[in-house]
C-alpha cells in the first residue's frame, strides 16, 4: 500500500469510540475478535474504552496498511450495514445482488448473515476493490 492509502477515517473512528463500550470502533477498523470481546464485556469494563481513545490513530493507521483503496469506501459500506443492513443494502453496494436480495426478503439471513458481515465487511469492501484494481 502507498503512504496516502486511506482507507478508513479517524473521524468516524472517535464517532463510534463513543459506541465503542459495544466494540463499534474496533469492528470498523477489521478488529472483529477484540470488538467481540467488547461487545459481550462492555470494552472491558470501561477500562478498554477509555484507553482505545488514544489507541484509535494506530489502528486506523493499521486498517490504511491492511485493506485496499478503490471502488468502494469502507465507511459508506459500514454505514450502510449499520442502517440497513438487515435488508442488504451494503451487499447490493457492494455488487452481491443475489445474496442481497437473500438478506432482503429474509430480514438479514434471520439477524445471522448480518452478524457474519459484521465480522467480515471489511474483508468484503477489500476483496471487491482487490478484484476491480
Amino acid at each position: 500500500m502507498t503512504a496516502d492509502n486511506n482507507t478508513h477515517s479517524k473521524l468516524i473512528g472517535y464517532i463510534l469510540w463513543i459506541f465503542g463500550f459495544m466494540g463499534a470502533h474496533r469492528f470498523y477498523f477489521g478488529l472483529s475478535i477484540s470488538g467481540t470481546i467488547y461487545f459481550f464485556t462492555l470494552g472491558l469494563l470501561l477500562i478498554g474504552w477509555i484507553i482505545d481513545l488514544f489507541l484509535i490513530p494506530g489502528m486506523d493507521r493499521e486498517a490504511d496498511l491492511k485493506y485496499a483503496m478503490g471502488e468502494k469506501n469502507y465507511t459508506i459500506s459500514w454505514v450502510l450495514l449499520t442502517f440497513l443492513g438487515i435488508f442488504g443494502i451494503h451487499r447490493f453496494y457492494l455488487g452481491k445482488w443475489i445474496t442481497g436480495f437473500i438478506w432482503l426478503f429474509t430480514g438479514g439471513l434471520f439477524l445471522l448473515g448480518w452478524l457474519y458481515d459484521l465480522w467480515t465487511l471489511n474483508e468484503q469492501v477489500d476483496e471487491v476493490n482487490r478484484s476491480k484494481g
